[in-house]
């Protein structure tokens, strides 16, 4: 199977230059399961469109620390090409700022974390089962950071989790699948993460943070669901 990533995340900071781009990383994340698909890379924050999605078996947004609602040129773009896979049920799977861009595309609403960040592991429940989300359990751990929620779903998706009375991902038929959180991330990676944001984040966000930190994801229950929803997505 050949993904296409599509690379929404503009940090360009020395952090970010020290550690594994989002491309490497959601490459690793479906390689867990799958270790023989190819993936192509698409910064389309910098304009980077495939010429031909459609010639792809399936697609994934990455995170970022863009906002969805910025209307930046880019975004604009993302967010009619996500409405035209969506009519073509092109198999299309979103994570944090994915997740919300898919949402705000067909017709959902977008709202500031009324809590404030979310940020370290996190702990969501399992709303519905799909017969590819087989491996995952009834409560799934993620690691997560974002202080913007899905707070009104498109018509017709089903809420797939929940956390905090907050939904932190959906379903829409059998060709989308999203996720507030983040999915590739490894726990070193979100360890450092946590360090470089402990401004952002404040004494007490960044303290739960830590504390969460003791935990690890279901990263590999997670990359198994992910690559039986794209097989499963592609059966006539």
């Amino acid at each position: 199977m050949h993904l296409a990533i599509l690379m929404t995340n503009t940090d360009d900071s020395e952090f970010a230059q020290r550690h594994p781009k989002d491309g490497e990383k959601f490459t690793d994340l479906i390689r867990i399961a799958r270790p023989g698909w190819r993936t192509s890379v698409f910064a389309v924050k910098d304009g980077d469109f495939p010429q031909d999605l459609f010639e792809f078996d399936g697609a994934m947004i990455t995170g970022s620390p863009a906002s969805v609602r910025s209307g930046t040129p880019w975004v604009v773009q993302l967010l009619d090409l996500i409405r035209d896979a969506h009519a073509r049920k092109f198999p299309l799977f979103g994570a944090c700022f994915g997740h919300q861009a898919i949402a705000l595309a067909l017709g959902g609403g977008l709202d500031l974390n009324p809590d404030g960040w979310v940020h370290g592991l996190t702990r969501n429940k399992l709303l519905n089962r799909p017969d590819w989300a087989a491996p995952l359990p009834d409560e799934v751990k993620l690691y997560g950071s974002h202080c913007e929620c899905v707070r009104k779903l498109p018509m017709g998706a089903a809420a797939f989790s929940a956390s905090g009375g907050g939904n932190t991902g959906f379903t829409l038929g059998s060709h989308i699948f999203t996720t507030q959180h983040h999915p590739e991330m490894t726990h070193d990676f979100i360890t450092a993460l946590t360090k470089e944001m402990q401004q952002t984040l404040g004494p007490e966000a960044y303290a739960r943070a830590l504390d969460s930190l003791a935990g690890c994801s279901d990263q590999q229950a997670f990359a198994e669901s992910l690559a039986r929803f794209f097989e499963q997505a592609l059966q006539p």
